[in-house]
């Protein structure tokens, strides 16, 4: 199973959609959750708020890997081979997506694994369409189906 704990709600169409459409694909593959936390308004705030109610979702079993700017860039081969090892070892991969503030030092602490897509910043809403498409990516390499590169 993947979670993907997010900061923010999805607001625009075109995202709901894309959204809507790996949730499907995936589903061939894996059971997956998103679960949204609503994002803090208060900036001074923002971080420590988001991020304690971003621990309070995740439970001890859980693999985390949060998504931060100053993570580990992989190929993505290289994360459908961490995918599928990892679930060798464990039934769960939480994904931690933070807000426009980022992610606490508290729920990087927690994380096993902190991943980069890139140096740049993306919008939350787009970085989470971006995040389900590599996880469908990795799931069509591990299974040698094809897919567009």
């Amino acid at each position: 199973m993947i979670r993907i704990i997010c900061v923010g709600k999805i607001k625009e169409k075109y995202f709901v959609s894309a959204i809507k459409e790996y949730m499907k694909r995936l589903s061939r593959y894996t059971k997956i959750d998103v679960v949204e936390i609503p994002d803090e308004s208060n900036a001074e705030k923002a971080v420590k708020i988001e991020g304690d109610k971003i621990l309070d979702k995740i439970k001890k079993d859980e693999y985390v890997i949060a998504m931060d700017i100053g993570g580990n860039m992989i190929s993505s081969l290289d994360f459908s081979k961490k995918i599928n090892t990892l679930f060798n070892t464990t039934s769960k991969i939480t994904f931690v997506i933070g807000g426009s503030y980022g992610l606490s030092g508290e729920v990087k602490k927690r994380s096993n694994y902190q991943l980069s897509f890139s140096k740049m910043t993306f919008p939350h809403q787009l970085f989470r369409v971006i995040l389900l498409e590599q996880i469908y990516r990795a799931y069509k390499i591990n299974n040698n189906e094809t897919y567009h590169k």
